[in-house]
């Protein structure tokens, strides 16, 4: 069992690394879009190509009174989402793995 323990403890740093990266990414898209940036930036591109496409989907799910909003509401929905995928998803499968692994394995 301690294989699928440290498979499931592999697949879960993975996972929370990736979310912890696309936070920053998130959270880079908000800052260039507080300052008008040149949307011709290879920079910005990639913010907001790695973006747009969970973001459009959000924002087909609100009601129209939350898209009106002042405030993006799609943006921290997005975020709140990779927050709660980050420890409940990434974090659970590392808890699961350390169990398997058995008593005394550290990690």
């Amino acid at each position: 069992m301690f294989i699928l323990g440290n498979i499931l403890i592999g697949l879960g740093r993975v996972l929370f690394y990736f979310f912890q990266f696309y936070m920053i990414v998130l959270l880079g898209r908000a800052i260039t879009s507080w300052v008008n940036a040149d949307p011709r930036n290879a920079i910005v591109r990639f913010l907001v190509q790695a973006t747009d496409p969970p973001l459009r989907v959000i924002r087909r799910m609100l009601p129209m009174s939350l898209r009106v909003f002042p405030l993006d509401v799609a943006f921290l929905v997005l975020l709140a989402l990779v927050i709660f995928a980050e420890y409940a998803v990434a974090q659970t499968l590392m808890d699961i793995g350390v169990r398997l692994r058995g008593p005394g394995a550290l990690v």
